[in-house]
């Protein structure tokens, strides 16, 4: 089934998801702000997406070149024709890419975030501020399907893929078979469905991986500019114990939202058809994660600048609502803050950003209904 797809944001991600649904034989548009065209100036003059099969001797995978993509950075030409789009940015940047294309957006039409971060929510309350009558679908995704970097202009490495990918559907009233066949049918992988997008967010497999390793190593990152295999070297017996205990933390959150939510380590497992018995084991031996050869080499990096403020403070602001201490994860929004001299209890995504604000649990669970 080909679908029209337009892919939102031309970073690692949406350049790989343009190639990729391209290589399905979607009909492809990829869309990125006027702000920010290196990558559709690259597509353009390519004449294509090209992905390659092997970098300093690591085998990639999904290696070819696809041709059948319109490169714009024109919001109408973006999101007219659509059936599906796919915005693959970061948390930052998906309020400022949906108003673009919000006065060209129409009804019934599906917006899928990969990943999420509770971003569905934001936006849809985006839409009731501007086009309260437009009536759109959104969808959180936990991450993207794929492992992958731009390796130059145009040009990719994809290291690997997920065998499937949890996504919620808000509203709820909205997950009908068709939104649902819509979504599997774009996606060139399985889709396991979430019962919300707070769910979503607090399954997104980076909350455990990227902030709290990247805060406590990083006298070692900015000292050394990175030059690490990030996964392998970053994870010792006590970062991962650290890890662990933010993991319960999260497990705590998610419960008290009626969400039995997997482990860091069974997500991970699962995701990548592991089987690794510790969350040290799984950072050490992946070999996935093994061929990603750079680490962060400061604090503004997107594992602090993306996940303390995208994921840590919504997890947060939900635990405290809920009466939850959270003292391994509130630690590391105050280290990240300090180190960006940016409080990010305030700049980062809280309930009342969401359209969530001054609401209980219980009402919070009713608001998914929409």
């Amino acid at each position: 089934m080909s679908n029209k797809v337009t892919v939102v944001g031309a970073g690692n991600g949406g350049m790989t998801a343009a190639y990729h649904f391209a290589k399905q034989g979607h009909d492809v548009v990829l869309y990125d702000s006027p702000d920010f065209p290196a990558q559709i100036e690259a597509v353009q003059n390519n004449g294509g997406i090209k992905a390659l099969g092997e970098v300093h001797g690591c085998s990639m995978i999904l290696e070819g070149f696809e041709d059948d993509i319109v490169a714009t950075t024109d919001a109408g030409v973006a999101a007219s024709a659509a059936e599906i789009l796919v915005m693959v940015c970061p948390s930052f940047a998906q309020e400022i890419l949906f108003r673009q294309l919000l006065p060209h957006l129409h009804d019934g039409q599906v917006l899928l975030l990969m990943p999420g971060n509770y971003g569905g929510l934001v936006l849809d309350r985006v839409r009731r501020e501007v086009r309260p009558e437009l009536d759109l679908t959104f969808a959180d995704a936990i991450s993207i399907p794929w492992a992958t970097r731009i390796h130059e202009p145009g040009v990719l490495t994809i290291m690997g893929i997920k065998e499937f990918l949890p996504l919620s559907i808000y509203p709820r009233v909205k997950a009908t078979a068709e939104v649902k066949d819509l979504i599997e049918g774009t996606l060139p992988i399985p889709v396991e469905f979430l019962d919300n997008p707070i769910q979503a967010g607090l399954e997104n497999i980076n909350f455990g991986g990227h902030p709290l390793l990247t805060t406590l190593n990083m006298g070692l990152l900015e000292n050394f500019g990175g030059k690490f295999t990030y996964y392998r070297d970053c994870c010792s017996t006590a970062t991962a114990n650290a890890c662990a205990h933010m993991d319960k933390e999260r497990l705590s959150v998610g419960a008290a939202y009626g969400f039995k939510l997997r482990t860091e380590l069974e997500a991970m497992n699962a995701l990548y058809a592991m089987d690794s018995k510790s969350v040290y084991e799984l950072n050490r031996g992946s070999v996935t994660h093994g061929k990603i050869d750079s680490a962060p080499s400061s604090s503004k990096h997107r594992y602090i600048t993306e996940d303390v403020p995208y994921l840590m403070v919504p997890c947060y602001e939900l635990a405290t609502l809920a009466g939850l201490k959270v003292p391994v994860v509130e630690s590391c929004i105050h280290i990240a803050s300090a180190y960006n001299d940016e409080d990010y209890f305030t700049t980062g995504r809280t309930l009342e950003k969401m359209g969530l604000g001054d609401m209980t649990v219980e009402q919070i669970d009713q608001a998914m209904e929409g």
